[in-house]
């Protein structure tokens, strides 16, 4: 239909992408923007590292994080080594004990147990302090990672496109993404099976969608190539997952395994032990994988349930104390800080405001908070540095560890740089919806929900095409999910009726949803498919 390829052209207008290659290389389903590997700062020297070690045979571990983009990156470079040596191990610090990142007791385990090469991904670009501590303990030091270089850089070799003498073309590689490359630099130097390197691309592609980095430029090749490799299910513990948690892998979408894989490897860390993705990722034991995929779905189950909790009391906190305030700052005394991050995003998503979950650990008190458009978070907080004894983090997340008696002082000094954002821009806290088009409804066809398809994988910087339905009548409404979802027909000014479906607020906003005046929906064109047939939903976002 001609109507469906001028919306489809105007979208890529608005995002930036003209010219006939530009769209088609964005469109292509095996994109080919990628970049030489050697154009990455130290890159060369850290191949010619690893294989030194490797002929050496000297006993190489493996730092990585605790999150999905960890775990993947962790998983990669152990798999694609241990087709060079048998002398590897894989260290993840634990969430709670540990925290983010190199620390010095970990350094010391590891070189306890006989390593002799420490290899970081995903973390350690700041690391100065332990990396020296590695040195001393006469470890040879090579560090991968994606994080931006705000402190003191470690004094080693160190594979990270954010440096400030990086002259790789695209900075905005995940930490799965550097580490592929280096695995890709090793490949070409050997001149190794490029099937090893294919291999991981699938959990490249997992890794990438899990750190919310832009889904664009050699993101986008990287997660295209990889979701391939996922639905053809080469990966043992992949393919239990998937099956595990009802996902078609022979249909598989971003969001799939945004909201479907990614929760449940960082589950792992969440609640208990992260170095059980890492092994899943890699086993290929049909029992093992088994037992290994049962316990990331019953983390992932108990961090549902105690996230919900968590989330309910935090917002009766707010609701009681907190309603006033223009910075939440939530002191959750009973909240598990594994999931003190997804609540702290929640708040900010409910409330439009900046929010901070502040949980005891030990003495201290440890903070992780979410921000919203406008609020430049890190240099919010960089300004009171003085109150924390650990701090770091970006714009839209920062991470913080401090004394008890300086929270009272925190909150009131917070809410003071609010208001005189608010002073400044009293609009700052009214919800933005970037709606991309207004559609009427007849447009809104099965036949546009199957081209926008064409424009995924949606993520970061390339969101979901988002529509408008105006003035628009609710009629047939159907709760689902114990009265928090819904489905109703939209009745639109065209006499189209239109199929929707709205997840999570149908009780808040019940009085729109039920009410005698017309509404204006926003929302993405989807469909669904049952028994073989495919059908087109409006699923909504906002009810104005």
């Amino acid at each position: 239909m001609e109507y469906v390829e001028k919306i489809l052209e105007k979208l890529l207008v608005q995002r930036g992408i003209s010219g006939i290659e530009e769209v088609r290389e964005f469109l292509s389903d095996k994109p080919q923007k990628t970049y030489d590997p050697f154009l990455l700062p130290d890159l060369e020297a850290g191949v010619d590292f690893i294989l030194q070690a490797v002929k050496q045979k000297k006993k190489i571990c493996i730092y990585g994080d605790y999150d999905a983009d960890g775990v993947t990156s962790s998983a990669i470079l152990t798999e694609f080594l241990r087709n060079l040596t048998d002398n590897v191990i894989c260290y993840i610090p634990s969430r709670f004990d540990e925290g983010y990142g190199l620390n010095a007791e970990a350094v010391k385990k590891i070189r306890k147990v006989g390593a002799e090469v420490l290899v970081t991904v995903d973390c350690g670009s700041v690391s100065f302090e332990e990396v020296e501590l590695a040195k001393e303990l006469g470890m040879e030091v090579l560090v991968t990672d994606h994080h931006s270089i705000a402190d003191v850089q470690a004094d080693c070799l160190l594979i990270n496109p954010k440096r400030s003498d990086s002259i790789y073309p695209f900075p905005d590689l995940a930490g799965c993404g550097v580490v592929f490359k280096l695995i890709q630099g090793i490949q070409k130097k050997e001149e190794l099976p490029k099937a090893w390197i294919n291999r991981a691309l699938d959990l490249a592609a997992v890794g990438t969608i899990g750190d919310v980095v832009p889904l664009l430029d050699e993101n986008r090749t990287i997660v295209k190539h990889g979701m391939h490799i996922l639905s053809r299910g080469l990966r043992t513990g992949l393919v239990s997952l998937m099956n595990a948690i009802s996902i078609d892998r022979t249909k598989l979408k971003s969001d799939q395994i945004a909201f479907g894989i990614v929760p449940h490897i960082n589950a792992a860390g969440r609640m208990g032990d992260a170095r059980i993705a890492v092994k899943l990722m890699n086993e290929q034991d049909p029992v093992r994988t088994e037992e290994q995929t049962g316990q990331l779905v019953a983390y992932n189950k108990q961090r549902k349930k105690i996230q919900e909790e968590a989330y309910e009391d935090c917002c009766s906190i707010v609701d009681e104390h907190l309603a006033e305030r223009n910075f939440l700052l939530v002191f959750a005394e009973h909240v598990h800080e594994g999931i003190a991050g997804i609540v702290a995003g929640k708040l900010k998503d409910r409330y439009e405001r900046p929010a901070a979950l502040v949980t005891p650990s030990g003495e201290y008190l440890k903070g992780t908070s979410r921000s919203i458009p406008g609020v430049h978070l890190y240099q919010l907080l960089k300004a009171h540095e003085d109150l924390f004894l650990r701090f770091g983090g970006h714009e839209g997340a920062c991470g913080f560890f401090m004394e008890k008696e300086n929270f009272t002082r925190l909150a009131q000094l917070l809410e003071e740089d609010m208001k005189q954002k608010l002073a400044r821009n009293p609009h700052l806290f009214e919800r933005k919806d970037a709606v991309d088009l207004t559609l009427q409804g007849s447009q809104i066809t099965l036949e546009l929900a199957e081209r926008l398809e064409c424009l995924a994988p949606f993520g970061n910087k390339n969101p979901k095409p988002l529509f408008l339905l105006e003035q628009a009548k609710i009629a047939r409404q159907k709760p689902m999910g114990d009265g928090r979802h819904i489905r109703f027909a939209a009745i639109c000014p065209d006499g189209a009726e239109v199929e929707c479906v709205l997840f999570q607020k149908a009780r808040e906003l019940s009085e729109k949803l039920y009410g005698e005046k017309t509404v204006d929906l926003i929302g993405a064109v989807d469909f669904q498919e049952w028994r073989g047939k495919k059908s087109v939903q409006f699923t909504v976002g906002s009810v104005i």
